[in-house]
């Protein structure tokens, strides 16, 4: 199911002449990063060749996901914005307050009483603000994103470290804090450091036992942690193609 059909067009008729824009200033072809960041800079935000890792750059995502524990303080926040919807499609997710003990059913009645209140609050919020709220036991935040939100060129950000799972599809998508997804939410811009560009080519296949979490963990283990930071990492190749969605 498409949420939001009339959004993705919208950003299809746009990224045309905001890429051939960016190319224009850089004078030179642009990686698939690179055409959805410069295609997602905030209005009166000229295209240039923004130094990566070092210039702040204001960006306009297309939508926000928050996750049940870091939710709550960021509607808070928004809360006190005193705006009467958010401005970018949001949505709730309640997963990560549920244990995962015994069973589904045994688990899932535990975390409903045991978080009676969150879960009210998100709810009730949620329904003021125009916010899509996925009750517990609805899924997980990252595949329900994935398979109902998430689309190749867009941009997201999320209130939870594996919100890049939707970069599967094509999509940057970054984990932020609370603050940060309050501001978007608000109709403020996304402020970032221009991300650093990390290009890792892949040739051949995977074979035998091998999956797609090998590859990153060699490139992890290349990069170190701290290599990756504030840096995207691209893949490209034939390698690449042969790997699915769910796996990249």
């Amino acid at each position: 199911m498409v949420f939001d059909l009339n959004l993705i067009k919208k950003t299809y008729s746009e990224i045309p002449a905001k890429v051939d824009a960016a190319r224009k200033a850089l004078g030179r072809p642009l990686t698939l990063a690179e055409k959805i960041l410069y295609a997602h800079l905030w209005k009166g935000v000229e295209p240039k060749d923004f130094e990566r890792g070092k210039a702040y750059v204001d960006f306009a995502p297309d939508r926000v996901a928050m996750q049940d524990a870091t939710a709550q303080m960021a509607l808070l926040q928004f809360d006190t914005t005193g705006r009467k919807k958010v401005a970018v499609p949001s949505t709730v997710h309640c997963d990560h307050l549920i244990v995962a003990k015994n069973e589904s059913k045994v688990d899932l009645a535990k975390a409903v009483t045991d978080n009676e209140e969150v879960y009210n609050f998100l709810s009730s919020i949620s329904n003021k603000y125009g916010i899509g709220f996925w009750k517990p036991g609805a899924g997980i935040i990252h595949q329900v994103v994935l398979e109902n939100y998430a689309f190749p060129g867009g941009m997201m950000i999320g209130t939870d470290s594996h919100t890049v799972n939707a970069g599967g599809l094509g999509m940057i998508a970054i984990g932020v804090g609370g603050a940060d997804a309050c501001d978007v939410m608000a109709g403020l811009s996304w402020e970032l450091l221009m991300p650093k560009l990390i290009g890792v080519k892949l040739t051949g296949k995977l074979n035998g036992w091998t999956a797609p979490k090998d590859v990153i963990l060699k490139v992890a283990g290349i990069l170190t942690v701290k290599g990756g930071t504030n840096a995207i990492v691209e893949y490209f190749g034939e390698g690449a193609t042969s790997m699915s969605c769910t796996g990249k």
